[in-house]
């Protein structure tokens, strides 16, 4: 029998358990071998903890739990203070306001996390991260998003309707190859409204109460 998820909003003493189930999902999805706790796994998860807290104040993580509490799909949306470093900007040297060509500051949002557990047999989990992660964009009708997007989740973006534009070259994060996107009302309008019903009857955590302000 299939267990019946639910979505919260995660606080700040759970980033640690955060953490630790991105790098290890991400690693396994994209290797051919078992993750193990070496030297190097355990880097990725301090390093992506400290990230992650840093940013905590401006983002909102969605996160989907079974029955049990265990984790099994994560992602998370910054609103971005102008200031603070973005991921974008450390992996790939990209400035998001030469991006805005508008006159007065365009809100400008990360969206990043993304996991779901190996094998999960929900097949809309999904569409149901992505949209609370771009609900604060799509109610807002302008702004920009940015994110560094696994090859074959691109691709499944766009098969969906997501319309992302590339804005360089790839490189190797998190065990796989990951490209550097924007997103924007008109790419994610289609989606958005034709998906925004998995989300609007389920309860959550005051999700989107500080960053939509």
């Amino acid at each position: 029998m299939k267990s019946q998820n639910y979505f919260e909003k995660l606080e700040m003493d759970q980033l640690s358990e955060l953490a630790n189930f991105v790098v290890n999902e991400n690693m396994s999805h994209h290797t051919d071998h078992e993750v193990d706790e070496t030297k190097h796994i355990q880097d990725m998860i301090t390093k992506i903890y400290y990230e992650d807290l840093n940013l905590f104040f401006n983002s909102e993580f969605f996160v989907s739990k079974d029955s049990s509490g265990a984790i099994e799909g994560a992602i998370r949306i910054v609103k971005w203070d102008y200031h603070q470093e973005l991921p974008i900007q450390k992996l790939f040297q990209i400035d998001p306001l030469k991006l805005s060509s508008r006159k007065r500051r365009t809100p400008i949002w990360h969206i990043g996390r993304f996991a779901t557990r190996k094998n999960i047999g929900d097949r809309l989990l999904f569409k149901k991260l992505m949209v609370y992660a771009i609900a604060p964009l799509c109610k807002k009708k302008r702004g920009l998003a940015f994110a560094e997007c696994d090859s074959k989740l691109l691709r499944a973006m766009q098969l969906l309707g997501i319309k992302a534009r590339v804005l360089g070259k790839s490189i190797d994060y998190l065990g796989s190859e990951t490209i550097p996107i924007s997103l924007d009302y008109d790419g994610l309008k289609e989606f958005y409204h034709q998906n925004k019903k998995l989300i609007y009857h389920r309860k959550t955590t005051s999700l989107t109460q500080n960053i939509t302000a």
